[in-house]
């Protein structure tokens, strides 16, 4: 839309479902369109918004659009309570890290990212791990950042 108020170019040729994400948001961007004097033609669904069946299938089609947006969202959202009724886990599984080992690394000099690397995990699990059992004397000092050597 902005290269369009820069008048970058005078026709749009796009998919109509692709354009917006409500029949209120197709219908004002394109009042936008028209306002700046660019025609919108969807090659896609054969749609020139210059003639009037043009309009009348461009606001069916919209209409249709946004329905089945809300139904696959109103699917989605009946499987996600379906699952966690039966007692499904949702999200990502948990990943379990030696903090023990963690600290070893830690004090040997190594830093988050070759931790990470070398456990094959990522730089902010190990840093949580290593926040989440602080009650070792060792740990304190081990999980404190790295001293930054500078050179003046």
């Amino acid at each position: 839309m902005a290269d369009a108020c820069r008048r970058k170019f005078d026709v749009v040729a796009w998919t109509l479902d692709r354009f917006g994400r409500s029949l209120r948001h197709l219908v004002n961007a394109l009042a936008e369109l028209e306002a700046l004097g660019i025609a919108f033609v969807s090659l896609r669904d054969h749609l020139d918004l210059g003639t009037p069946s043009g309009r009348l299938m461009f606001q069916i089609i919209g209409a249709m659009a946004e329905l089945e947006r809300a139904l696959i969202r109103e699917r989605v959202r009946a499987g996600l309570r379906n699952a966690r009724a039966k007692g499904k886990r949702l999200g990502r599984p948990p990943v379990f890290v030696s903090e023990s080992r963690v600290e070893s690394l830690r004090t040997s000099g190594a830093s988050w990212r070759a931790i990470a690397s070398e456990l094959e995990i990522g730089e902010g699990t190990v840093r949580r791990a290593c926040a989440k059992n602080p009650h070792a004397a060792g740990m304190l000092t081990a999980c404190a950042p790295m001293p930054v050597a500078t050179s003046l």
